[in-house]
C-alpha cells in the first residue's frame, strides 16, 4: 500500500514537472512566423543583394553549352517532345544546328 501511495506521489510530481508550462515555451507565440511584405527583405543587407546579383549575371555568361542548347531546345515544343524521346542533345542537332549551317 505505501509503494502504491509512492508511485502515485511520484507519477503526479512527474506530470506536474513535464506539463508545466514556462515564459520562455510562450515566446514563440509572441512573433508571427509570416512577414510583411516591407519586412521580407530586412534579412538580406543591400551589399549582399547587389553581391548576389553580380554572381547571378556571372552564371548566366559563363553557361555550359549544353544548358544553352537545352534551354534553346525548351523554348520549342516541336524540340521539346523530340528531346523527352531522343535525348536534348539529338533534339538540338535536329531542329538547330541545320539552321546555322544553311546561313
Amino acid at each position: 500500500m505505501k509503494s502504491l501511495l509512492l508511485l502515485a506521489v511520484l507519477a503526479a510530481l512527474a506530470a506536474a514537472i513535464l506539463c508545466y508550462e514556462s515564459h520562455e515555451s510562450m515566446e514563440s507565440y509572441e512573433i508571427s512566423p509570416f512577414l510583411n511584405r516591407r519586412n521580407a527583405n530586412i534579412f538580406i543587407s543591400p551589399q549582399q543583394r547587389w553581391r548576389a546579383q553580380v554572381q547571378e549575371r556571372v552564371r548566366e555568361r559563363t553557361k555550359p553549352s549544353h544548358e544553352i542548347n537545352r534551354e534553346a531546345c525548351d523554348d520549342f515544343k516541336l524540340c521539346e517532345r523530340y528531346a523527352m524521346m531522343y535525348g536534348y542533345n539529338a533534339a538540338y542537332n535536329r531542329y538547330f544546328r541545320r539552321r546555322r549551317g544553311t546561313k
